[in-house]
């Protein structure tokens, strides 16, 4: 009961610790170093090259870009730390307090494009942001498959969902819808893969979502969760490093399953044409080619992510009863991935 002489307190904002920035930066660097060499081993011919730049607001990075590997068309792995005292409209606009702060920016990137049409793209981003009070963790990844294969996206989402609930038995049914939503080309009416996780402003406060949508799914869904009322910066910077670390259990066993199978002149065809999807969403939608492109960051590690080749068809439509078909039917549109269970055959 509250009393005059009892106010009634309200839990301060989690603050982050004196080194955090300098623990993030480490975090990514690490993130992009294991991935990189990961994916250099499972290629088994292709190199990463890498250019080491900087920007003259200040900061910079290492963009390491993978071209014509044994199974990767072409690969990006980037990692930034870049820091400036004007915010960019798209970061204001979501956090008015941030204005008049200066600001530091750190993450790692990544989009993969494999040659073969049955080995997904998959995509990957976690980053960090502080503005004088203002702090926040943000990221996720997702799978981008050409042909439909209902076990790879539930291994994948599986291998995020068990990094989630290791630190929040809600953390995945939240941000899965999130990223169902945020990878969503409106233009098309489609979903650009079979999703995976996406988050944002995650600064250990309210409510798990908070994205654009008050009434979509993952809104809905999250606001009817009783959840903490803090997060620690160290909690919530833990969640954000085993979700890094849970990339290449998710997607290697895919490669590895994919990266053989014969394919003709009609899978590759197709997935030249939805690539064009990928081209469409990152120059749009994405947030972290506006964020980089508003802050006049490196435009050729900004636009690593595009496919190398890609085409466009006027008014395309997949045969009736075809694996093209049946990825617009069923993969393109929102599934629960994580609880799929292959069917018994007698």
């Amino acid at each position: 009961m509250t009393t005059a002489s009892s106010p009634q307190t309200t839990p301060s904002k989690p603050l982050p610790p004196a080194d955090a920035k300098e623990r993030v930066r480490q975090l990514m660097q690490q993130l992009q170093d294991k991935i990189s060499q990961a994916l250099e081993q499972l290629d088994g011919v292709g190199k990463f090259q890498q250019d080491v730049w900087e920007r003259e607001e200040g900061g910079g990075g290492r963009s390491r870009v993978m071209r014509e590997g044994a199974v990767f068309e072409q690969g990006g792995v980037g990692f930034s730390e870049v820091w400036g005292s004007h915010l960019p409209p798209s970061i204001l606009a979501q956090r008015p307090e941030a204005a008049g702060h200066k600001w530091f920016a750190t993450g790692t990137s990544m989009v993969l494009h494999p040659r073969n049409p049955y080995v997904p793209t998959v995509h990957l981003n976690y980053r960090y942001f502080e503005a004088g009070p203002v702090w926040w963790f943000g990221g996720g990844a997702d799978l981008t498959p050409y042909y439909p294969f209902a076990e790879d996206a539930a291994h994948f989402h599986s291998t995020l969902k068990q990094a989630c609930d290791a630190h929040h038995s809600e953390y995945y049914p939240v941000f899965k819808r999130w990223c169902d939503e945020y990878f969503y080309l409106k233009h098309r009416q489609e979903t650009r893969g079979v999703g995976g996780l996406f988050f944002d402003y995650q600064d250990g406060e309210g409510q798990l979502y908070r994205g654009p949508d008050p009434d979509g799914p993952a809104a809905a869904y999250s606001n009817q969760l009783d959840t903490p009322a803090t997060r620690s910066w160290e909690e919530v910077f833990a969640f954000v490093r085993d979700c890094g670390e849970a990339f290449l259990p998710s997607y290697v066993p895919i490669v590895e399953r994919r990266q053989k199978m014969e394919y003709g002149d009609r899978e590759r065809n197709f997935q030249l044409y939805r690539r064009g999807r990928y081209v469409e969403f990152n120059l749009v939608y994405d947030r972290g080619t506006i964020f980089g492109l508003q802050t006049n960051g490196r435009t050729e590690s900004i636009l690593m992510s595009l496919p190398p080749l890609v085409r466009w068809e006027y008014g395309y439509k997949p045969e009736s009863n075809t694996p093209e078909a049946e990825l617009y039917k069923t993969f393109l549109k929102p599934q629960d991935w994580a609880s799929w269970k292959p069917v018994a055959t007698s």
